[in-house]
């Protein structure tokens, strides 16, 4: 089920006068286990507040690490839990200018906590989205895309006919690494665990336009040569995964290509053969987009510049969301259950 600006806002008319809820942990460990929805109370407007009503919030891999207490940065407690959404503003403070009463709004930055009905925030923590954008895509924006968007434009010099190879290519990133590559003319390999549902996986990533997908276990079978008669070696891979899947897309790694690691689901290292260095000279390079806006914090010009190229290719038809679950946020805890669950490829969305 899709749903619609409209639709949510009418839904918010019937409880605009109940008290702001959210989930709260007020100690790390299990999400399951730690959150609760409970009410909370909102900050002082001020100046430069700006107060936003929640309208979709989805559930990622970093929120699950956050309350779990193993991610690199970590709120104050108690926190509430969330880093991704997308909300309507409803008042702003006297001193902001870039927002008004009705925009819609993504978070600038990891940490906000945008499981909650409604909050405060500060101004430049915030970014307007054009009104047109999907309300499912505007909620997804800014964590997934911008990765698959800055990790294709700033380590390598790519152009039409050159080939991406990735693993993790069901993910959320690997979803928008291939239409992004797509609408860049650029070849994907895309990597994928095998699994019971595999070809109907392989023909929605091909719906995406991935040129080829290829099971962890093929792509280690002398065979898999074959598949660089049909396109170039790829001059990057991006690694969401580590362990053994990372020392096979540097195996096949063109000379003097790079390597970059933004996840590592397996838990395991990442394991670089030698000769993969001496023989090849491949350069191994980390990303993290939450570090990549921080150091952009300063300087909003490339950020609305990337989120404007996302939007226009989301209205182009170029960009579509991740499959997704709709949960009312009554229901967080079947949500944070699926969110959890190997195989299941739809996204979680907590409608708000």
């Amino acid at each position: 089920m899709r749903f619609s600006v409209g639709s949510v806002f009418r839904a918010m008319s019937a409880t605009v006068q109940a008290r702001p809820r959210g989930l709260v942990y007020e100690k790390h460990g299990e999400p399951a286990q730690v959150l609760q929805l409970k009410d909370i109370s909102l900050s002082e407007l001020g100046a430069s507040g700006v107060h936003v009503r929640m309208l979709a919030a989805p559930i990622n891999p970093s929120d699950i690490n956050m309350i779990q207490g193993l991610y690199a940065v970590l709120p104050d407690l108690p926190a509430v839990g969330g880093n991704e959404g997308v909300g309507r503003v409803e008042k702003t403070g006297i001193g902001v200018t870039s927002l008004k009463p009705g925009d819609l709004v993504i978070p600038a930055d990891a940490g906000l906590g945008t499981w909650q009905t409604e909050a405060v925030f500060k101004e430049e923590k915030l970014l307007k989205m054009p009104p047109d954008i999907p309300l499912v895509s505007a909620a997804t924006l800014s964590v997934n895309p911008c990765t698959a968007f800055r990790m294709l434009s700033d380590f390598e010099t790519l152009k039409p006919g050159d080939s991406v190879i990735q693993n993790a290519a069901n993910s959320g990133v690997g979803q928008a690494v291939i239409q992004i590559a797509a609408a860049k003319g650029i070849k994907t390999i895309n990597v994928v665990r095998d699994r019971p549902n595999l070809q109907e996986l392989v023909d929605r990533l091909k719906s995406l336009g991935a040129d080829h997908v290829i099971t962890e276990e093929a792509l280690r079978k002398p065979e898999a040569k074959d598949l660089f008669q049909k396109i170039p070696k790829p001059l990057l891979a991006l690694n969401g995964v580590g362990g053994k899947s990372a020392t096979e897309l540097l195996r096949h790694l063109q000379h003097k290509g790079t390597m970059v690691t933004y996840g590592g689901m397996s838990k395991q290292p990442v394991t670089i053969p030698v000769s993969a260095l001496i023989f090849k000279d491949v350069k191994l390079r980390g990303f993290w987009m939450t570090q990549w806006k921080r150091d952009n914090a300063q300087n909003k010009e490339e950020l609305d510049r990337m989120i404007a190229d996302l939007c226009t290719l989301i209205r182009k038809g170029q960009l579509s969301a991740p499959a997704c679950q709709e949960v009312p946020l009554a229901d967080y805890q079947s949500a944070l259950t699926a969110a959890m669950t190997p195989y299941i490829s739809a996204k979680q969305i907590l409608l708000l």
